[in-house]
């Protein structure tokens, strides 16, 4: 662990234990890292100092913006509303495909140049108008004791908080830190273990535990994403398989988002993900009996878009983040038809949009 690292900075972790053998190990998470004095987890932002874990990114974040809810994605809670968003730095898993590398791969904390206490965070939020905020960017398992407080925060103003996360997080800390969270987007990014191994240094089972715990046994709005990367996790079998799963374990209520891949970080030799492929893979899934599926990283109005799984009227028109029509009733439920709509609604007052802008707590 860097000495440099201020006083400040170590801030008290929880989720560990002293093992027999001297070293700490770290609970958050299946990787189980045991440290020596002075050494840091796979995260990076956890470590051992003085036979004790902290957490160096308390209150220091890579950045803060509004965005527009449907960018998490979440398609079916508070739509067309704003979200104030912000992560911090490192990442549990080793995702070779990573499109925010540049955070949750830093080594740097000159990466971490806002800080805010979780005060601060819910103040900004409130005074901005934003519904809610999102710990996104990077993981924010890796952060759960700032992430939960400022939850504590935000929820003592009325304020909704959303988890972005890949979902690979031990039973214990899993029930802590979803319990202040009100919607999560889980990556479930392949379905099969040999994918989790050889492209995220991480394994499959414990995300589709944090799955079945979340959708199963807590009141936590859940939408799930799918980056569809050529040859590696876009097959019909594997999709098929995969919402079949779902419809099972989790109902066919919650949303699914496929999104295409772009070459970054370690693959940059392999292709961008095929229209077509988004299309058949929501095709899959809307066959597997899922009711809401969406595409993204693409343009497509239809994949966009909101229908009615009962008459298949549209209900939610969108044009990449724009709503260009608006039918539910407040309390979400089809005009024509009736039918409720599963997810979080209320009155809407006109769309946040595609703008997005910087924003420093204060």
């Amino acid at each position: 662990m860097d000495e440099a690292i201020s006083q400040a900075e170590r801030y008290p972790a929880k989720y560990w234990h002293m093992r027999d053998d001297g070293r700490i190990q770290c609970d958050l998470c299946p990787r189980d890292c045991k440290l020596h004095e002075g050494q840091r987890g796979a995260c990076f932002v956890r470590g051992r100092i003085e036979d004790k874990m902290v957490l160096t990114t308390y209150g220091r974040s890579s950045g803060f913006c509004v965005d527009p809810i449907e960018k998490k994605p979440l398609y079916n809670f508070y739509p067309g509303s704003s979200i104030l968003s912000f992560g911090t730095a490192g990442c549990n898993l080793a995702c070779k495909f990573c499109q925010n590398w540049d955070i949750s791969k830093s080594r740097h904390f000159d990466k971490l140049a806002d800080q805010a206490s979780p005060e601060a965070i819910a103040n900004s939020a409130e005074r901005l108008g934003c519904k809610s905020v999102a710990f996104t960017y990077n993981d924010p398992v890796i952060f759960a004791e700032y992430a939960m407080d400022v939850a504590d925060a935000c929820h003592a103003r009325g304020i909704q908080t959303v988890a972005v996360t890949a979902g690979y997080i031990h039973e214990a800390t899993r029930r802590d830190f979803f319990a202040k969270m009100d919607a999560a987007n889980v990556d479930l990014k392949g379905f099969t273990d040999e994918f989790y191994v050889k492209q995220c240094g991480a394994h499959l089972q414990p995300v589709l535990d944090t799955l079945k715990y979340l959708c199963n046994e807590t009141q936590v709005w859940v939408e799930l994403t799918t980056l569809l990367i050529p040859g590696l996790n876009d097959s019909e079998a594997e999709i098929t398989a995969m919402c079949e799963w779902i419809v099972r374990e989790l109902g066919n209520d919650v949303p699914l988002h496929f999104t295409a891949f772009h070459p970054d970080y370690k693959l940059t030799d392999l292709p961008a993900t095929p229209p077509a492929t988004l299309t058949r893979s929501r095709d899959i899934a809307l066959k597997a009996g899922l009711r809401y599926v969406y595409t993204g990283n693409v343009h497509d109005r239809e994949g966009d878009s909101t229908w009615c799984p009962s008459c298949g009227v549209l209900l939610i028109g969108r044009d990449w983040y724009e709503i260009g029509q608006y039918r539910l009733t407040e309390d979400g439920h089809c005009p024509d038809c009736h039918a409720a709509i599963a997810g979080y609604f209320g009155r809407f007052e006109g769309a946040f949009g595609r703008q997005r802008f910087r924003v420093m707590p204060a």
